[in-house]
């Protein structure tokens, strides 16, 4: 029975390849972690919050009130002059609390 023959490396050819494959598994996490920052950058940043309104957007139809808020504050901010009169849960315009969720019709301007 003959043996195949079989080539064998050398120990430089060994450590050629035991070297390039290390740079590789280098560079792959280099490139894996620059992906992962270049994600992280590009993601929409945030728009700023006051209570539990972002700024940026008009006042929706169902409005929870926020921490220092008054039903005068919030006409103001969302225009719409009848609060009081759309929201029969109100009994005291002067017993408005954190957490309190109103019905905001905003004028049309």
């Amino acid at each position: 029975m003959s043996i195949p023959w079989k080539p064998r490396l050398s120990r430089s050819s060994a450590a050629i390849a035991d070297a390039a494959s290390c740079y590789c598994a280098v560079l792959l996490v280099v490139l894996i972690l620059l992906g992962s920052v270049r994600e992280y950058s590009s993601l929409p940043t945030e728009a700023p919050v006051k209570g539990n309104h972002i700024l940026t957007r008009p006042c929706d139809e169902i409005y929870v009130v926020g921490e220092g808020e008054t039903l005068h504050t919030i006409s103001d901010k969302c225009g719409d002059p009848y609060i009081v009169e759309q929201n029969p849960h109100i009994h005291d315009p002067d017993d408005v609390f954190p957490g309190l969720v109103i019905k905001i019709t905003p004028s049309r301007s």
